[in-house]
């Protein structure tokens, strides 16, 4: 099988995305904004926060398996398993990136 090929600051989210808040809020740009669970998170101390809400809540892992891109963004779809209801789960993550980072990012089943 091929391992999967991710733009730099897309593979340097989901590395991020096993550690601490800060290293994933250095991924984005500083008026990013993701979009969650219906909810929507603005600006590095809004996903710092959010990223830290999520790890207290669940732990899982994340498994990117196919990229596609369509109108300037990278649609990278990923297994997530973990201890939350419905896993394991296969999640969409949607990244719009600009200048090296992630400038956006929904996440939706």
């Amino acid at each position: 099988m091929t391992a999967l090929i991710l733009p730099e600051p897309i593979a340097a989210y989901f590395a991020a995305d096993q550690q601490q808040p800060d290293a994933v809020a250095r991924c984005f740009t500083a008026q990013a904004v993701v979009k969650d669970e219906g909810r929507s998170h603005a600006g590095l101390d809004a996903i710092r926060a959010w990223k830290a809400g999520a790890s207290t809540k669940y732990t899982y892992t994340s498994e990117p398996f196919a990229r596609e891109q369509k109108d300037g963004r990278h649609i990278v779809t990923s297994r997530v398993a973990g201890n939350f209801p419905g896993s394991p789960v296969d999640l969409r993550y949607d990244f719009r990136l600009e200048g090296g980072l992630i400038a956006s990012l929904e996440i939706r089943a």
